[in-house]
């Protein structure tokens, strides 16, 4: 293990989360809100001073980075960007339990939205778009965002991008992989600030449509209404949805967009999967809430609404699906297992790793009906190698065996069993609401500080998916004598 390599690029974030942490500084500031500007420059200052130290005392000669380094920095940063990044709420006695408040910050990070506040709009302006900024930060990665604006020497940056993004391939865009953060960047933020312009268009204020753009690009989901989106009018949440569904599909379709290579881009059989589902899940719930609107328009609207947040796992709302028929309910909870796109701001399984263990069963039957044939396993046209098709298996297995060990872990909490096994499926597919106590008129508040960081660490688990966690932790990565 290269430890000073880890140690100097995890400095390195924290210098980075230091800089970021100025910016809801200023929107503290523009709403003379100066108790708030004092508690992010304290934390700012926080982040700053030992990020600083790592990255000087800890430079490393050797600058080469392998798999273990890759995972180890992730996770690291990732956790240690909560522990820094809570500190604006805790100082300024927003959310005045600190574990409470690490929750919030992970929460954000990880783009998952669950929230514990339950009164949001009691918030001051300055710490409501940190929220909103963590997700934006954490939606496309913190690790892809330093790639793309510090140089590096390594050549084996992919380590990290393939510990951070999202699925179960990760494949560079260009030849240099601090172009491809680069392009990834571009496509993030143009997005965003689209979505900006058109709510501003549509009538919403400018530090709402902001907030929103930014929980709608990382697919998060912090509202800043007691509502979420239901205050809004129909076309703004028209807006908002269609925007879930843009940042749900991977992002190296846009670049194939933008580089003319329609016919690569518009064959993807993950997008037509993607979208299918969200027609079909769609159609389905309209029906069945049409007896509760007696209207075909906002039975169409709240149904799409609701589905391409919960596929999205962006988690905003314009009405309460706990109230919903239960076939709308139980088909909203399976949805949350399935997530948006591989390469996506969105969590969950993902599509394509779907498609990919859909694929096995089949070959397997016909494996068994017809024992000398020889199968293999193409998506798009191109095969996928055992070692994918393992990893994919691997990982349904550790995914299903976590949310089961986080809801026993949490079943103690008197919430009853749809209360708590949908908190752990929620928080682990970074989807936020669940049902019940924890709906999406309800929050996480009522928990204890025991299964808030059970919740927390299943958050981690989801963004990262499993591997990075698990094998940063593992101590024989540490063992060896620094490179």
């Amino acid at each position: 293990m290269n430890r000073r390599m880890v140690i100097y690029r995890v400095g390195q974030i924290l210098e980075l989360e230091a800089a970021l942490l100025l910016i809801p500084l200023a929107v503290a500031a523009i709403y003379f809100e100066w108790k708030i500007v004092i508690c992010f420059v304290v934390s700012a200052a926080a982040a700053l001073v030992p990020g600083v130290l790592m990255r000087l005392i800890f430079k490393p000669d050797n600058q080469m980075m392998y798999a273990k380094e890759g995972f180890s920095i992730v996770t690291l940063a990732w956790i240690l960007l909560s522990v820094f990044g809570a500190l604006p709420f805790f100082l300024s006695r927003e959310i005045p339990n600190y574990i409470d408040a690490f929750f919030e910050t992970v929460s954000g990070f990880t783009t998952t939205g669950a929230s514990l506040v339950p009164d949001v709009e009691r918030l001051s302006h300055g710490i409501l778009f940190w929220r909103s900024f963590t997700h934006w930060i954490g939606g496309m990665g913190i690790l892809v965002l330093i790639m793309a604006i510090v140089p590096t020497d390594s050549g084996r940056s992919m380590h990290i991008m393939r510990a951070e993004m999202p699925g179960p391939v990760v494949g560079k865009l260009v030849p240099k992989l601090k172009d491809t953060a680069k392009i990834l960047y571009f496509i993030y933020i143009a997005l965003t600030i689209l979505e900006t312009v058109i709510l501003l268009i549509g009538g919403m204020p400018l530090f709402d449509s902001i907030v929103h753009a930014l929980g709608t690009a990382g697919t998060g989901g912090y509202g800043i209404k007691g509502d979420s989106i239901g205050g809004y009018n129909h076309f703004l949440q028209w807006v908002i949805a269609v925007f879930m569904v843009l940042f749900g599909i991977n992002f190296n379709l846009y670049y194939l967009l933008i580089m003319k290579k329609f016919n690569a881009a518009l064959k993807n059989t993950e997008l037509w999967l993607f979208l299918g589902m969200i027609v079909v899940s769609t159609t389905v719930i309209t029906a069945d809430i049409f007896k509760v609107y007696g209207n075909f328009g906002d039975s169409l609207r709240n149904s799409f609404f609701q589905v391409t947040s919960i596929m999205s796992t962006t988690g905003y709302s314009t009405a309460d699906f706990d109230k919903w028929p239960v076939l709308s309910k139980d088909l909203i909870f399976v949805l949350m297992f399935v997530g948006g796109c591989a390469g996506s701001t969105a969590g969950g399984l993902k599509i394509s790793r779907i498609l990919i263990m859909a694929k096995t069963v089949i070959n397997d039957i016909r494996q068994q009906l017809h024992p000398r044939s020889v199968t293999s396993l193409k998506i798009d046209g191109k095969p996928v190698d055992k070692n994918t098709i393992h990893r994919v298996s691997t990982y349904f297995l550790l995914y299903i065996f976590i949310i089961v060990a986080v809801f026993l872990l949490i079943s103690f909490e008197p919430f009853g069993f749809e209360t708590n096994l949908s908190a752990a499926v929620s928080c682990f597919n970074n989807v936020g609401p669940g049902f019940a106590v924890v709906g999406p008129a309800g929050n996480y508040s009522a928990y204890s500080d025991f299964s808030t960081i059970i919740l927390s660490i299943a958050m981690l688990l989801g963004r990262l998916e499993i591997f990075p966690l698990i094998l940063a932790f593992n101590p024989s990565n540490w063992v060896n004598k620094n490179k």
